[in-house]
């Protein structure tokens, strides 16, 4: 199985939206033509996204970003872009140089998801394999319901991106196709250290570079969803 092989398609990606959101230059960066998410060296200007350190995220008119925060070390640790009634949660990993992790995680989600009480379907789709979920939860009325939704996983040269889609994605073609156009110009920046797979890629606030602190133990990706918490919140 080709692990790092590109997504190709007939014609070049889609020009972003909101041509507001352009950075002024007299010559628009190149971008290579197929589907992403991309590696920095593949994409190494940053064009028009948001750099967040270890995911350059695209721009998109009427989304909001938001940073989440790990609530004892204030670390950023994951990603989220909410577009109308969609979420869309992102978190970049390191991963070997000779194999993926995604086939290996696909099966540890699912578990998870049914041992928490939840079912979870494999099914192909954009970027290859992902899960269907539905998870447990809790309803307005107190009684217990489950909301759907889509884990997606990507392996690339050295990084794992990790996606998560929930809200109205999940069950609406439209709103599902505008969150993975996202996903597919998305860059990573993974960096030239030695970290153990499954180690966290470290992520910082728009325009502001990240601080040396105290790590999250355990470089997992995880189950959570994108969940009211610490957070800051940027308007596009």
């Amino acid at each position: 199985m080709a692990l790092f092989g590109r997504r190709k398609k007939d014609a070049a990606a889609p020009e972003p939206e909101g041509s507001g959101d352009r950075l002024d230059t007299a010559e628009s960066p190149v971008e290579p033509e197929g589907r992403g998410p991309w590696d920095a060296d593949e994409v190494p200007e940053l064009g028009s996204r948001i750099d967040l350190g270890a995911i350059r995220l695209p721009k998109r008119a009427g989304s909001q970003v938001k940073m989440e925060l790990d609530s004892k070390t204030r670390r950023v640790v994951a990603v989220r872009l909410m577009l109308d009634a969609s979420s869309l949660q992102l978190q970049a990993f390191a991963a070997p140089r000779s194999e993926g992790l995604w086939e290996e995680l696909r099966g540890e989600i699912r578990d998870q998801v049914v041992k928490q009480g939840g079912s979870a379907d494999e099914r192909s789709g954009p970027f290859g394999r992902e899960l269907l979920a539905r998870l447990p939860a809790r309803l307005p009325d107190g009684r217990t319901g489950s909301r759907p939704a889509r884990f997606i996983g990507v392996d690339g040269p050295r990084w794992f991106l990790r996606a998560v889609v929930s809200g109205k994605a999940t069950v609406d073609a439209e709103a599902a196709a505008a969150l993975e156009d996202i996903l597919a110009d998305v860059v990573v920046v993974r960096g030239t250290d030695a970290r153990p797979p499954r180690d966290l890629l470290t992520l910082h606030l728009p325009g502001r570079p990240a601080e040396a602190g105290p790590e999250v133990p355990g470089g997992r990706p995880s189950l959570d969803l994108p969940k009211r918490g610490p957070e800051i919140t940027e308007t596009r």
